[in-house]
């Protein structure tokens, strides 16, 4: 087990507090948890990514994709068989799951769809306004064509 010391970032910066318990979650998840179903994620453009996972024999009826804080949640539940087939050989995986991904700010879910068993689930960045960056034009400066007035004339 490895652990991480995060006191030097915590000297120096302000509300990274969360990055330190993300990675800790991380490290505790069972690596039999990333086995199914299999997913991929994949950068489109700079503000745009995709999550495709493999949910074969999964009806649109029986995923559900939630979002909450920073946090996209994707389950799916497996429909009970009324009578149970005796199989030769059972190597489809039809068992529920629920998978969860860490979003960074400003993520979010924009759509999803499900083809040939599997769904894709496109995500945007969407940077405020506020914090995009912007340039200051710089004004010339007024040349003052005046003569500067006098106050006192006395010599020191």
């Amino acid at each position: 087990m490895r652990t991480f010391d995060f006191t030097p970032l915590f000297r120096s910066t302000v509300g990274f507090d969360h990055l330190a318990q993300m990675l800790d979650a991380s490290s505790r998840v069972d690596e039999q948890a990333f086995a199914y179903p299999p997913y991929n994620i994949e950068k489109l453009g700079d503000d745009r990514y995709r999550i495709t996972m493999a949910v074969a024999g999964f009806a649109e009826s029986d995923l559900q994709i939630t979002t909450q804080d920073h946090t996209l949640l994707i389950s799916g539940t497996a429909q009970k068989e009324e009578s149970a087939p005796q199989y030769l050989h059972h190597g489809i995986a039809g068992r529920s799951f629920e998978r969860r991904f860490e979003l960074a700010d400003h993520i979010r879910p924009a759509s999803a769809s499900l083809v040939n068993g599997l769904l894709h689930v496109d995500l945007l960045r969407e940077v405020p306004e506020a914090l995009k960056p912007r340039s200051i034009p710089i004004a010339a400066a007024v040349e003052n064509t005046e003569q500067p007035k006098i106050l006192e004339n006395k010599a020191a």
